[in-house]
């Protein structure tokens, strides 16, 4: 057995089954495989069978691993369950190994540690109540002999001391003559249904009625049947006296259909009716007063709508001033002339309109003008001409995709210059010569996202959208990352054999760390080629993995990837 601290830890971890078969970590050191125990749930679950255990040969610590994956909803719970026994023993004048006393005293803390657990978890006093009576104190938390308590309930006397609890009673159902009765047993007389409750015991003899019998000093009675049906009958009988009063009070209250007695209606009969009387000669006061409301705002209306109409046709005769052979100089009012007065020249002939100080057309012939529907087709014939007039070079007969530029600039940079313009391209490539680069970049950037998301189970990486993809959320399980172009496009298609691309994942770690167990490429797994030659098997806790992957297209869906794995923290 391997030789290690045993540290001050509770020897019990307790999580849900979100992580599927796991592993699921414990921090308690032991010194074999068989000194746990893994629960699912209520079911204690076998070594080798439903789990497998790995240990750390330098702290003792490691984790449990399901053959069975668990889901969210189960609960995996790993207690220390080392058997409290030894095995060795020192012999006299024999050699006195310290590995072998360490193993002895780290079994001894170990088994404490799993009883300081156990007992974390039972019914117990609290240290500060009193002493307990060995210790000469009042406290005894010994339980009532099994034969006491079988049946019955757990109860504390005035020291708080476990006791017996008091039922209310052992029900026997009717009573019978030779029958052993016990005290708090509760019987029923069959002869007047009173109920007894025992407080002498005895074997019963004679008959009923119980209060008659020889034994009736040794039963009390709790339920007077006769009494109580006798109490409900009067009750019975004064509540539907009290409610046939109430009834006919009521009528003479509320009743509306006719009348209560002797011809005479009730209170509400005759309210109703005054109201109605009322409510009438109110609603014919109110018609009125609406009617002759209603004929005076009518006639105001019809006052108000005569007005409007004079007005506007007198400005309507202010502005169009009808046929004339001259330019006038007052309105038909013989008022002053306001702007935008209208009048048709009989002479000329046309329509006429006034400035505010001069009477000028009011519209001219089309017959020289361009029309936006017809986009320019009047030009046709003399197109040459108009370029010519409006300054523009041979570039504004070229093709769009086919114009040739030996001059000028773009976006304000002369075209060769060694300063860029900026602008955006779809796709760029720039192919350089045997004595120059093909592209400088100067303060480039890489589109990243960022993300509240947790690393786990298939990790979609779009090299479309990003360059790098930074997870802020703690992993909560290893993963396979899958490069593709996007969801509607494969790497494969969008990438030319013969080229190379580089991408970065950086995944926020926990205290418990997870990795990229897997890498796929369009779905399809590819081994990569790990830096300095070994395929990493974990991750680093408390920090940022930062992952980086180097890909090149060798031939159709065939790729070269070069990957490395970096901590930060």
């Amino acid at each position: 057995m391997s030789d290690y601290s045993i540290t001050a830890v509770t020897r019990r971890v307790v999580y849900t089954g979100s992580a599927g078969v796991g592993p699921y970590a414990f921090s308690f050191p032991v010194l074999t495989q068989s000194d746990l125990a893994v629960y699912k749930n209520a079911a204690k679950l076998t070594l080798t069978t439903d789990y497998t255990v790995t240990i750390s040969s330098t702290t003792g610590t490691g984790s449990v691993t399901l053959v069975s994956a668990a889901t969210g909803s189960d609960r995996i719970t790993i207690i220390g369950s080392r058997t409290i026994e030894r095995t060795t023993d020192f012999v006299t004048a024999g050699d006195l190994k310290a590995s072998s006393l360490n193993e002895q005293l780290d079994s001894q803390i170990i088994m404490i540690q799993q009883l300081a657990e156990e007992n974390k978890r039972t019914l117990k006093a609290p240290q500060y109540d009193p002493a307990a009576v060995e210790d000469g104190g009042s406290v005894n938390m010994v339980l009532p002999v099994a034969a006491s308590r079988a049946g019955k309930t757990l109860a504390f006397d005035a020291s708080g001391n476990p006791v017996v609890g008091e039922d209310i009673g052992n029900w026997r159902g009717n009573w019978a003559s030779g029958t052993s009765y016990t005290v708090r047993d509760l019987v029923k007389d069959s002869s007047n249904a009173n109920v007894y409750r025992c407080n002498t015991a005895h074997t019963s003899s004679g008959s009923t009625p119980i209060s008659s019998n020889a034994d009736s000093a040794k039963w009390d009675l709790v339920v007077d049947a006769a009494s109580a049906a006798a109490s409900a009958a009067a009750a019975a009988a004064s509540a539907t006296s009290s409610a046939a009063s109430a009834a006919l009070a009521n009528d003479w209250a509320t009743k509306t259909s006719g009348p209560v007695a002797g011809g005479e209606y009730s209170a509400k009969y005759h309210a109703s009716a005054a109201s109605t009387s009322a409510s009438n000669a109110s609603t014919s006061a109110s018609n009125a007063a609406t009617s002759a409301i209603n004929a005076s705002n009518a006639q105001t209306a019809a006052e108000a709508a005569r007005d409007a109409t004079l007005a506007a046709y007198d400005s309507f005769d202010d502005r169009y001033l009808g046929s004339k052979s001259s330019n006038p100089t007052v309105d038909n009012d013989g008022n002053a002339l306001v702007a935008g007065a209208l009048y048709f020249n009989t002479t000329v002939p046309e329509m006429r309109l006034y400035t505010g100080s001069a009477w000028v057309a009011a519209y001219v012939s089309g017959a020289s003008y361009l029309l936006t529907s017809n986009n320019l087709s009047e030009l046709a014939a003399t197109a040459a001409t108009a370029r010519t007039n409006l300054g523009l070079g041979s570039i504004a007969t070229q093709a769009a995709s086919g114009v040739a530029i030996t001059g000028g600039s773009v976006n304000g940079t002369t075209v060769g210059a060694s300063t860029a313009s900026t602008g955006a391209f779809t796709t760029l490539s720039a192919s350089g010569t045997t004595s120059s680069i093909a592209a400088v970049l100067t303060n480039a950037a890489e589109p990243t996202t960022v993300s509240a998301t947790a690393a786990t189970g298939t990790v979609n990486f779009d090299v479309t959208t990003q360059s790098v993809l930074y997870y802020t959320t703690n992993a909560s399980a290893n993963w396979t990352l899958n490069i593709r172009a996007n969801s509607s496009t494969l790497l494969n298609t969008l990438m030319s054999t013969g080229q190379t691309i580089t991408i970065a994942f950086m995944v926020t770690q926990g205290s418990t760390a997870y990795y990229a167990s897997a890498l796929t490429i369009d779905g399809s797994s590819v081994t990569p080629k790990y830096q300095g030659g070994t395929a990493w098997s974990s991750g680093n806790a408390s920090g940022i993995d930062v992952y980086v992957y180097t890909i090149t297209k060798t031939a159709n869906a065939t790729f070269t990837v070069l990957a490395s794995q970096t901590q930060f923290k």
